[in-house]
C-alpha cells in the first residue's frame, strides 16, 4: 500500500506532468482561465488517463510483447478513439461545458501528457493496479496546475497588472512561478 501512495503522489508532486516535465501545456495555458471550466478539463483528463492506462497495461500485456514495433502507433489509436467517446460523452451530457471547452477537448488527442502516461507506465513496468495509480496521481497533478493556475489568473483579473504583463505574458510567469514551487517536491520521493 505504500508503494501505491508513493506512485500516486509523485505522479502528482514530484513528477508532475505538467509542471516538472512540460506535458498537457495546450490545456494548461489554453483552458485555465476560470476555475471551473479547468476543473472539468481536469476531470475529462483523468477519464481518459485512466482508461488509457487500462488500455495499455492490456496491449502492453497481451499484444505488443509479439509485436512491440506496435507500440506507439497502437497508444494512439487508442487514445484519439477514447477522447473521441470522452467528446461524444460531454456533448450529450452537457453540452455548456463541451462549448466551454470548445477546440480544447478535442485536443486531449493530441496532449503529450496522455501519450506520455502511457509511454512512461509501460516503461517503469507497472501493472494493472500500479498503471492505475500512477493515471490517477498524474491526472491528479494535471487537474491541480490547471486549478492552480486558472485560480491565480482569476486572481490576477481583479489587480493591477501592467499592460506589457497581460494576457499570455502573465500566463507564462505564473507557469514558470508554479514550476519553480513544484521542483521544491523534487527532494520528497520519485516514482
Amino acid at each position: 500500500m505504500g508503494e501505491l501512495l508513493l506512485i500516486f503522489v509523485g505522479a502528482m508532486l514530484v513528477n508532475n506532468f505538467t509542471l516538472a516535465y512540460f506535458l498537457g501545456l495546450c490545456p494548461f495555458m489554453g483552458v485555465s482561465a476560470r476555475v471551473e471550466t479547468a476543473l472539468r478539463m481536469g476531470m475529462a483528463n483523468i477519464f481518459v488517463m485512466t482508461i488509457t492506462s487500462l488500455c495499455a497495461w492490456f496491449l502492453n500485456t497481451f499484444v505488443l510483447p509479439h509485436a512491440p514495433y506496435l507500440r506507439l502507433i497502437s497508444f494512439i489509436v487508442v487514445i484519439a478513439s477514447l477522447v473521441q467517446i470522452t467528446e461524444m460523452t460531454i456533448k450529450k451530457v452537457s453540452p455548456k461545458l463541451f462549448r466551454e471547452l470548445g477546440i480544447f477537448l478535442p485536443l486531449i488527442t493530441t496532449n503529450c501528457a496522455i501519450l506520455g502516461l502511457a509511454l512512461f507506465q509501460t516503461n517503469r513496468g507497472y501493472g494493472l493496479v500500479e498503471g492505475l495509480v500512477y493515471a490517477l496521481g498524474a491526472g491528479a497533478g494535471l487537474t491541480l496546475a490547471l486549478v492552480l493556475m486558472a485560480s491565480i489568473r482569476e486572481r490576477a483579473e481583479l489587480s493591477s497588472v501592467p499592460a506589457i504583463a497581460r494576457n499570455m505574458g502573465l500566463v507564462l510567469i505564473i507557469a514558470g512561478s508554479l514550476s519553480l514551487a513544484f521542483m521544491g517536491f523534487a527532494g520528497l520521493f520519485t516514482s
